[in-house]
């Protein structure tokens, strides 16, 4: 039985895959919905086995097919007020609430709601699923997929990356480096600091040594199109001590490194490497041995303008002519271009609308990218 894109999206938002927790059954679910329509699917796990990217292909196993990217995972609704439950889709006027509506199970919807009629089709290109897991925590799970589709796939000619940008084409956004770093101070009684080093003191100097790397960055290299228009550097995370009177042993801070198209976090890194190593040995050879490590937690490469396959065969597919913009958020469209892809974002719902109470995605936004959908398949894929 064909099923409409909200009826498909009624199924997926029921399906609670905060990153937090597993993606599972919605993943089953995608995998037996395709399986039903004779399209074989593979799923490439992580170390758990309780997330699970999805790859599936259907036409001819040729190059230049068209790959359509969306994840999976949602944000959490803690602390959140909705006016309805939020894994329920629930419609009000033109407004279809849940989460997950917008950010981006209305794109996946569309596009499994649109596979009963692809397979059906002489294509002489390939369509390729691709859904991942933990796009929301950095990007984590699309990596070993696309090492899968590059290994078991012929290369596509264009991906469509389908994050909510209004239906507009979208060509560049920053790239994300997500970091954690620990410090291991000397603990002592607060009155005696030069017999130990506070680990929050130390952290502090190594946060404000940060703080001065943003204020450079403002009046560094712009790019009109951002909002603000250069990498920007945050510290948004700070935990540790034990008592107001106990120099801290241990304290941890995460942060992250928003890069511009063609810039990249290694001279940041660098300059608070370099400064780590001064403070060190300085406090080594007073007697205070302390440790400074930082891990990084996400890496998601910025995407750049191409001009390529993917941004020609949205601009031909999309209503009326628009000029590529940049979006704000990251999305796994990088990680695509950097394996060789031409890539793209372009999705259904609006940013403004995601990762708040009351998540929603027009109807319309869905019919849009449904002839979206129709006309890209149909100039890259389909029989002349």
């Amino acid at each position: 039985m064909k099923l409409t894109a909200l009826e498909i999206l009624s199924q997926l938002v029921a399906f609670p895959t905060v990153s937090r927790d597993t993606n599972r059954p919605l993943i089953d679910w995608v995998r037996n919905y395709l399986n039903d329509l004779g399209i074989d699917s593979q799923l490439i796990p992580d170390s758990t086995g309780r997330k699970s990217n999805l790859l599936a292909s259907i036409g001819p196993a040729e190059a230049g097919g068209l790959a359509l990217s969306g994840h999976t995972d949602v944000v959490p609704v803690d602390g959140q007020q909705w006016s309805s439950d939020p894994f329920t889709l629930t419609a009000k006027g033109s407004r279809l609430y849940g989460r997950g509506t917008c950010d981006m199970k209305g794109f996946i919807a569309t596009v499994l709601a649109a596979t009963p009629g692809w397979k059906g089709m002489e294509l002489r290109r390939p369509i390729h699923l691709m859904f991942s897991y933990d796009e929301e925590v950095g990007c984590l799970g699309a990596p070993a997929m696309i090492a899968a589709a590059r290994s078991k796939l012929p290369p596509p000619g264009a991906v469509i990356v389908g994050e909510p940008t209004g239906m507009q084409l979208a060509n560049q956004h920053k790239g994300l480096c997500a970091l954690r770093t620990r410090v291991r101070g000397v603990a002592a009684h607060s009155s005696l600091t030069s017999k130990g080093m506070s680990a929050v003191m130390l952290a502090s100097e190594l946060i404000a040594q940060l703080a001065s790397v943003e204020r450079a960055r403002k009046t560094g290299v712009h790019v009109a199109e951002f909002e603000p228009p250069y990498t920007t550097l945050s510290v948004n995370r700070i935990n540790g001590g034990t008592a107001f009177n106990i120099l801290a042993a241990e304290c941890e801070f995460d942060w992250d490194i928003r890069t511009l198209p063609g810039d990249h976090p290694d001279a940041i890194l660098q300059r608070l490497s370099q400064y780590a190593e001064y403070r060190l040995a300085q406090l080594s050879g007073e007697g205070r041995p302390c440790t400074i490590e930082t891990t990084l937690l996400a890496d998601a490469p910025a995407l750049r303008p191409e001009q390529g396959t993917a941004e020609r065969l949205v601009r031909d597919s999309l209503d009326g002519a628009s000029e590529p913009m940049a979006v704000p958020f990251g999305t796994e469209g990088g990680q695509f271009q950097r394996e060789g892809w031409s890539t793209v974002v372009c999705g259904p719902g609006e940013i403004a609308q995601a990762h708040k109470a009351d998540e929603f995605i027009e109807q319309e936004q869905i019919a849009r990218c449904h002839k979206l959908l129709s006309r890209a398949v149909s100039k890259q894929c389909q029989l002349e």
